[in-house]
């Protein structure tokens, strides 16, 4: 309703109190109505996609999502390509892409795996579990982004902690002999991403357990550090409209699964 009818709105109890006086059949006007809550597509999702899960913590909570996420459709490494292009398509030009480290604005059309392109980055590193490229952890798009293909060979499959030497052609990023520190703008995006993941892998599927851990030594283990700091993360750099934008986009046309973090944060610290 505009807000020039408000006024004759805001008048109707008065003019009804005036009325009852005048006929001595009502004491009082009746009390206005309480505020219904707004509607929003977070008070749907929680009606419909999340109501499994809403009101738990801890392990019933990442049990519940882990049911509710695992519903999905599945791509193949090749058709990741072309989702990339839509997931991380810069919205203020319709023809390229942003890439997660840099930040850079690159042609949809310049990937591949030569220098100056951009790749496909599985942030939680596929030896970290050992499932390569294989449909499933390999070729989730939740936690795969656009990468500069250098970049992409600095961070290699090192955890994610803070500190280090600067990355070359990646202003704000940093890295170590064990580690790797991502601009602040993605810092939470990429400690979801990693906690998406270990919802959704708990080994079943053929494939490891995935699990978050406070290391920054875990090898080829199915495990990924460091907790602690993703959490910090996570508080620190909520999610942004391009990180909401994505997890839609996912949802809607390809694998139909959503990333829980990044409608409720606050989960996070609800089970770890």
């Amino acid at each position: 309703m505009s807000r020039r009818h408000l006024p004759l709105r805001r008048s109707l109890p008065a003019a009804l109190a005036v009325l009852a006086v005048l006929t001595g059949t009502a004491a009082a006007a009746p009390a206005p109505a309480p505020p219904t809550a707004a509607a929003g597509p977070f008070a749907s999702l929680d009606d419909t996609y999340y109501q499994d899960a809403v009101g738990k913590t801890g392990t019933a909570l990442k049990s519940s999502l882990h049911t509710i996420i695992s519903d999905q459709s599945k791509l193949t490494y090749s058709q990741v390509w072309d989702a990339l292009k839509d997931t991380d398509e810069d919205p203020a030009n319709s023809s390229n892409v942003i890439e997660l480290y840099t930040g850079r604005s690159e042609p949809k059309s310049n990937n591949g795996g030569s220098v100056g392109q951009w790749n496909r980055e599985h942030v939680w590193a596929k030896s970290h579990g050992d499932f390569g490229t294989a449909t499933g952890p390999g070729t989730d798009i939740h936690h795969l982004r656009p990468s500069d293909v250098q970049v992409n060979s600095t961070r290699g499959n090192k955890d994610f902690d803070n500190g280090g030497s600067a990355v070359s052609g990646a202003p704000g990023n940093y890295t170590d002999g064990d580690s790797f520190e991502p601009r602040d703008a993605v810092k939470g995006d990429v400690a979801r991403m990693i906690l998406y993941m270990a919802v959704r892998y708990e080994g079943g599927d053929s494939f490891a357990d995935l699990e978050p851990n406070d290391s920054v030594s875990n090898g080829s283990a199915p495990h990924i550090g460091r907790l602690s700091v993703l959490k910090t993360w996570s508080e620190q750099d909520p999610p942004d409209s391009f990180e909401k934008r994505r997890n839609d986009v996912i949802f809607d046309q390809y694998q139909h699964n959503r990333n829980p973090f990044i409608d409720h944060p606050e989960w996070v610290d609800a089970i770890w």
